[in-house]
C-alpha cells in the first residue's frame, strides 16, 4: 500500500517520508511517556514522594511534548494530502495520456473517473486522519513491551507474542472484507455511469419506455450497488468484531499472567518490589491494548484506502505503448500490413488472422464485411490504438512502432462512428484538427462537411456553443462537425469508420462527394456500407472472421460473383424495398 502511495507521489515522495518518520517518532514519544507511569507509580507505592514528584514532572513534560509533536505531525500530514491533490492527479493524467487509445473503453473510463474524483480525494485524507494514529498505534505497543520485559519477562514475552498474532488476525479480517470492498467500488462506478447515461439519454429511453424514462437499467445498477454495500457492511462488522476479540484475548492472557504473579507476591508485605512490579505491570497491560484497539478501529478506513490505492496501482500497471528512441519518418502515405494477427487479451480469441494488405498512397480502399469481421480493429491498428499481437503495420515503409507518437499522429486523421465534441463553440471543435488554421481554411472544411448548412440557421453561427459532449446538437450535426475537424487537419492518411451512418441521404451525398475529391490527395481507408461510397473505391477488401476473403477493384470483384457480389445484391435489394399504402412492403 505504501509503495503505491509513494508511486503516486513520484518525485514528491520525500514529503511523505519526512511525515512518516515524524509519525514514528511521535509513536515512540507516546510510548516512552506511557512507560513513565511505571517509575511514578513505583515511587508512590514505595512512599518516595520526592522521586514520584520528579517522575510526575517527566510525565507532564512528555504529555506536553506529545501534544506539540502531534500537531506538527498532523500539519505534515496535511502537506502530504495537499501534495496528492496538487501533483498526483497531474501524474495520473500524464500516465493516462500515454496509454493506448484502445484502453479507453466505457468500463475503464468509468473506473478512471472514479479514481480521479473520489479515489485521489480519499487517498489525500489518509496521512492526516488515518496514517498518524495507525503508525502511532503500531509503534507505541513495542515501547510498552520493552517496559514489560524490564518488569517481568514472562509478561513481556506474552505481549510480544501477541503482536504477530494480532497482525495475522488483522490481515485475515482485512482479506475477508477487501474483496467485498472492491466489489462495492466497482458497483458504485457502474451505478454512477448508469446515472449519467440515464440523464443524457432521456429522449431514447422515453421513446422506447414511455414516461418511466427507462428506469430499469438504472434500478438494476442501484440494486447491485445496494447488495454489494450490504455485504460490505456485514463483512466489515464481522472483521471489526474479530479484531476486538483477538485484542481482548491477548489482554486476557496478560491479565491472567499478571494476576498470577500478583497472587504469588502477596505472601509478604504489600510494599515489596514484586507486588509493586505486579501492580505497575497491570497498569501497563491496560495501556498496552489502547493503541491496538485504535488501530483495529481504523480497519475499515485502511481497507477502503487499500481499495483506492489498489485501483491506482492497477492504473499505473497498464503499460503505455513503447516509444522508440530513434524514430524514423515515413517515406510516403502508403499503408502495408504484413502477417497481421491481433487479439484483445492473451486468453481471448484472435480478431484478425494473418492479414496481408498493401494500400497505395493516394488511393481509396473500402473495407466491407459483416459485423465482427475485424474492420474497425484493422483501422485502429493502423492508427496504433494497440500493437499487433503478431506481424507489423507499416506507413510509408516504416513500422508504426518505429515512429514517434507525434510522427504517427501527423500522418493520420480519423473520423469515428461515434464522435465526441468538446465544450465550446462549433468553430472551436473544428479547430481541434488544426488550431492555427486560418478563417478561410476553417470555412472550407465546414463547407466540405456540410457544416455551413447547420450554422446558417443558428443565430450565433460558428460561435454557437455545442454543449457538453455536443448535447445541444443532433447526432448528424455532431458527425458533420467531426468530419470537418478531420478535413481541416488535412493529414496524408484519412481513416473513416462509418462516417455517414448518422446522416440523411442529402448529407451522405455531400460526404461522398468530399471523399471523391480527396482521392489522389490523401490515402483513404473507409469502412462503409453505402453503395455510393464503396463503388468509388480503387480497392475493396472483404473481411470475414478476421481474414481477407476477397480483394480487388470493384469491377473485378463484381465479375467474380463472390462475397462482394453478394454484398451488392443485398444492398440493392434493401434499396429497392418501399412501403405503399396498398400492399405494405414489397420489392
Amino acid at each position: 500500500m505504501l509503495k503505491t502511495f509513494l508511486q503516486l507521489l513520484g518525485e514528491d515522495a520525500p514529503v511523505f517520508r519526512r511525515y512518516a518518520w515524524m509519525a514514528v517518532a511521535h509513536g515512540l514519544l507516546c510510548g516512552l511517556t506511557i512507560t513513565a507511569l511505571a517509575p511514578l507509580l513505583s515511587r508512590l507505592l514505595a512512599g518516595d514522594l520526592g522521586g514520584a514528584a520528579r517522575w510526575l514532572a517527566v510525565l507532564l513534560a512528555g504529555v506536553i511534548a506529545c501534544w506539540a509533536w502531534r500537531r506538527r505531525v498532523e500539519q505534515a500530514g496535511v502537506r502530504v494530502g495537499t501534495t496528492v491533490l496538487q501533483t498526483a492527479r497531474h501524474r495520473l493524467g500524464d500516465h493516462v495520456a500515454s496509454l493506448p487509445v484502445g484502453w479507453f473503453t466505457p468500463q475503464n473510463t468509468a473506473r478512471l473517473s472514479h479514481i480521479v474524483t473520489q479515489g485521489t480525494m480519499a487517498v489525500a485524507q489518509l496521512p492526516a486522519h488515518v496514517f498518524t494514529p495507525v503508525i502511532g498505534g503500531l509503534v507505541t505497543p513495542f515501547v510498552i513491551v520493552g517496559a514489560l520485559f524490564a518488569l517481568h519477562w514472562q509478561l513481556g514475552l506474552i505481549a510480544l507474542a501477541g503482536l504477530p498474532l494480532l497482525a495475522g488476525v488483522l490481515f485475515l479480517t482485512g482479506r475477508l472484507a477487501r474483496r467485498a470492498d472492491g466489489a462495492f467500488h466497482e458497483r458504485y462506478a457502474g451505478a454512477s455511469q448508469r446515472m449519467v447515461e440515464f440523464s443524457q439519454a432521456q429522449s431514447v429511453l422515453r421513446a422506447f419506455n414511455g414516461e418511466g424514462g427507462g428506469m430499469r437499467f438504472l434500478e438494476q445498477a442501484v440494486d447491485r450497488q445496494r447488495q454489494s454495500a450490504t455485504r460490505l457492511i456485514f463483512l466489515s462488522s464481522l472483521a471489526a468484531v474479530l479484531n476486538v476479540w483477538a485484542i481482548q484475548a491477548v489482554f486476557a492472557a496478560l491479565l491472567v499472567a499478571a494476576a498470577v504473579w500478583l497472587n504469588g507476591s502477596l505472601g509478604g508485605a504489600l510494599a515489596t518490589p514484586d507486588v509493586i512490579g505486579a501492580i505497575v505491570a497491570l497498569l501497563l497491560v491496560g495501556r498496552y491494548i489502547d493503541p491496538l484497539l485504535e488501530v483495529a478501529g481504523y480497519g475499515d478506513a485502511l481497507r477502503g484506502a487499500r481499495g483506492q490505492l489498489d485501483a491506482i496501482r492497477e492504473l499505473f500497471a497498464v503499460q503505455p505503448l513503447p516509444e522508440t528512441d530513434t524514430p524514423q519518418a515515413p517515406g510516403d502515405a502508403a499503408i502495408e500490413l504484413r502477417g497481421l494477427h491481433f487479439r484483445y487479451a492473451p486468453d481471448a480469441a484472435e480478431v484478425l488472422r494473418g492479414i496481408d494488405l498493401r494500400i497505395a498512397p493516394g488511393s481509396m480502399t473500402a473495407l466491407i464485411g459483416p459485423s465482427g469481421s475485424g474492420k474497425t480493429t484493422l483501422a485502429r491498428l493502423i492508427a496504433r490504438f494497440f500493437d499487433a499481437s503478431q506481424g507489423s503495420v507499416l506507413i510509408g515503409g516504416v513500422d508504426v512502432r518505429r515512429m514517434s507518437g507525434a510522427q504517427l499522429a501527423g500522418q493520420l486523421s480519423q473520423i469515428f462512428q461515434d464522435s465526441y465534441l468538446f465544450t465550446g463553440s462549433i468553430a472551436d471543435n473544428i479547430r481541434v484538427g488544426k488550431p492555427d488554421a486560418t478563417e478561410a481554411e476553417l470555412m472550407q472544411a465546414a463547407r466540405q462537411a456540410g457544416v455551413t448548412e447547420i450554422v446558417a440557421r443558428l443565430p450565433q453561427g460558428m460561435d454557437t456553443p455545442v454543449g457538453e459532449g455536443g448535447a445541444r446538437l443532433s447526432g448528424g450535426e455532431r458527425q458533420r462537425i467531426a468530419i470537418a475537424r478531420a478535413l481541416l487537419k488535412n493529414a496524408p492518411i484519412l481513416l473513416v469508420d462509418e462516417a455517414t451512418a448518422a446522416l440523411d441521404a442529402e448529407n451522405q451525398h455531400v460526404i461522398a462527394e468530399t471523399l471523391a475529391r480527396l482521392r489522389g490527395r490523401c490515402t483513404l481507408v473507409v469502412i462503409a456500407h453505402q453503395l455510393s461510397t464503396v463503388a468509388m473505391a480503387d480497392q475493396i477488401v472483404v473481411l470475414e472472421d478476421g481474414r481477407v476473403v476477397e480483394q480487388g477493384a470493384p469491377a473485378d470483384l463484381r465479375e467474380r460473383r463472390g462475397r462482394y457480389a453478394e454484398f451488392l445484391a443485398q444492398r440493392q435489394a434493401a434499396k429497392g424495398w418501399r412501403i405503399t399504402a396498398a400492399d405494405g412492403a414489397r420489392p
